[in-house]
């Protein structure tokens, strides 16, 4: 006999609509098998089977995050494809600081009513953001919440697990006095900072605001410009760490400069920041005008272009550039780690 419960779908709760959105995602699923996905969709827990060869003391890294009120913009444009991505790589991103390579994602999205093609959409970013980080999605969970979440929103979290050899682990301590900063450019703004956002531009009460196409953004909406999803930095820095002694590496999310380029650097040195070499995206310009924003609170809120920042000694610091730069993104020095400096100076 088929799992039916006409009394439970009275309450708000189909789980019919759950199998066919299971149906639904597992061609995404598949998109993520790599070596050591043991197991597919059904089961109680996800199996993957992670390849120790060549490993004396082999570490797992993991990281957790949401999307945080991004979703928001999600639901005022009815797209739902690519905040699966943001969910990934904010997990994937931080965990590749411990210089460990992700092996394998799950997510959790709980909803007020489950949609299966909203939520194959939703599953569909999820598995992408897999792909582009070299992991598996082994497994997730999809709630329906009637009466918590209201029919037509939901909310997306998830995280990540990987695998590093202990003595190639980075960490804060590695980074000294003198050491480069080497930015990488982000996207746009990624998954931090929205509720600001949403402030300046008053979207919950105008959200026709998301269509308007400013001039700062050279012919892209507000809202497809914001919606960007978060880069990932995997397949990158994994490269980059291959070749070069990357002393740390630290993943600009929320807190922005301030409060995250200090987490890459040990106790009594601090970074100086070039404010004439960063290459801050026209979004967060437009942001900092619109908001009337002071230029150290967007420093503190934002990644204002750079997504990931790589601390190295002086003489790497080129080699570094080039290898990023081969490797498809746009990297550039930043700053110095310098002793003395309390957390992050703008100069």
């Amino acid at each position: 006999m088929e799992s039916f419960s006409e009394s439970y779908k009275a309450a708000g709760v189909d789980v019919t609509a759950g199998y066919e959105a299971v149906e639904l995602m597992k061609k995404h699923v598949e998109r993520t098998r790599i070596p050591g996905m043991l197991s597919g969709l059904g089961g109680f827990g996800g199996v993957f089977a992670p390849n120790l060869g060549g490993m004396e003391e082999p570490v797992l890294v993991s990281g957790t995050d949401g999307v945080g009120t991004k979703l928001r913009l999600a639901f005022l444009m009815d797209c739902h494809n690519t905040i699966g991505i943001d969910c990934v790589a904010m997990c994937v991103n931080d965990i590749i600081c411990g210089g460990a390579a992700p092996l394998f994602f799950l997510d959790y999205l709980a909803v007020g009513k489950n949609t299966p093609a909203r939520v194959e959409q939703i599953v569909a970013g999820v598995a992408e953001g897999c792909v582009q980080s070299g992991c598996a999605l082994i497994g997730g969970e999809t709630a329906e919440m009637p009466g918590f979440y209201p029919p037509d929103e939901y909310d997306l979290a998830g995280f990540a697990v990987g695998l590093v050899d202990k003595k190639k682990m980075l960490d804060s301590q590695n980074a000294r006095d003198g050491d480069v900063l080497v930015g990488i450019a982000s996207s746009g703004v990624h998954s931090n900072g929205f509720s600001l956002v949403r402030r300046v531009f008053d979207l919950d009460k105008n959200p026709g605001a998301l269509k308007t196409c400013y001039p700062a953004l050279r012919g892209d909406s507000l809202g497809d410009v914001l919606l960007t999803p978060t880069k990932i930095y995997v397949k990158p820095v994994l490269e980059l760490l291959k070749q070069v002694d990357v002393h740390s590496l630290c993943h600009i999310t929320g807190g922005g400069f301030f409060e995250n380029i200090p987490r890459a650097l040990p106790t009594g040195v601090g970074a100086v920041i070039e404010k004439s070499a960063v290459k801050v995206l026209p979004v967060f310009q437009l942001i900092g005008e619109a908001g009337n924003i002071p230029e150290r609170d967007m420093y503190n809120t934002f990644n204002m272009g750079v997504g990931m920042c790589a601390v190295v000694a002086p003489e790497d610091a080129d080699r570094t550039v080039a290898i990023l730069r081969a490797a498809g993104e746009d990297a550039y020095v930043i700053g110095r780690a310098e002793a003395g400096v309390t957390g992050v100076e703008l100069r």
